[in-house]
């Protein structure tokens, strides 16, 4: 049973939070910081995760929070759904994850966050109809002359981009490269196998009806969608594609938790 939607956190609170946000922004790293990021076809990189966060319908309490590695034996890079430096204050989701955890991370968002004069006008949309193929990109500059992220269209079959931001510990640059290697549709692997199982986690364990549940894969062939799929096997063995280097995905399945805060 989902509960009532909490009211609006006190002032003091909201303060507090912002405070600490903006001394957080100051320890992120917006460069390079491993030597496989470097390297075009990222010669080294072993472990790629991502962590999304499902949230209950008509509830602002609770959440899901999800992560998955797909690779072993441990986590090294993070793609979180969100932004990074594209954010109003400087500091999203995944700069805040890289900097607590002192990992690289990366900020992928499926919507333009309109900061500093970034608009979904119609300048904008003509830019995206003028990506033709997957890695196509083009930057994301805002009024105050900075580069904010890329726009990235992820794959041959995608009608929309992605919002590529840097979170911490890597280049923009690495960060586009790497997000294109790691997506099979739409949606960066990671990000999309975390996605689909935060959300079946709170179907099976809470009854919340519209969260899809886990399906078999389609075959090769069908396998050719606009945006990402909406199923994927029970016991997974997906494969990351990092430029030109497959990872298998060594999968061992855990319970996400899902708690109130």
């Amino acid at each position: 049973m989902a509960r009532k939607a909490a009211g609006r956190p006190p002032e003091e609170t909201l303060s507090l939070w912002k405070r600490e946000q903006a001394l957080l922004k100051t320890l992120v790293v917006d460069r390079d910081t491993e030597a496989w990021q470097r390297d075009p076809a990222f010669s080294g990189l072993q472990r790629v995760g991502g962590v999304d966060v499902s949230f209950v319908k008509g509830d602002s309490v609770s959440a899901c929070a999800s992560l998955v590695v797909l690779s072993y034996p441990e986590l090294e890079v993070l793609f979180v759904d969100g932004n990074g430096v594209l954010h109003h204050r400087g500091f999203g989701v995944a700069c805040h994850l890289g900097v607590l955890t002192d990992l690289p991370c990366i900020g992928v968002a499926k919507k333009l966050l309109q900061v500093d004069g970034l608009e979904n006008n119609a300048l904008h949309k003509e830019k995206i109809r003028l990506l033709k193929a997957g890695g196509d990109s083009f930057p994301l500059m805002g009024g105050s002359g900075t580069v904010l992220g890329m726009a990235l269209k992820s794959h041959d079959h995608s009608t929309k981009p992605l919002y590529v931001s840097v979170g911490h510990k890597m280049s923009l640059e690495a960060a586009v490269r790497l997000t294109h290697g790691c997506c099979k549709f739409r949606i960066p692997e990671p990000v999309r196998q975390a996605d689909i199982r935060s959300r079946d986690y709170i179907r099976r364990t809470l009854g919340v009806q519209g969260a899809p549940a886990l399906q078999p894969e389609r075959s090769k062939k069908a396998q050719r969608p606009k945006a990402c799929p909406q199923g994927v096997s029970e016991e997974p063995a997906v494969s990351c594609c990092v430029v030109n280097c497959s990872v298998k995905s060594t999968w061992q399945r855990t319970e996400p938790t899902c708690q109130s805060p």
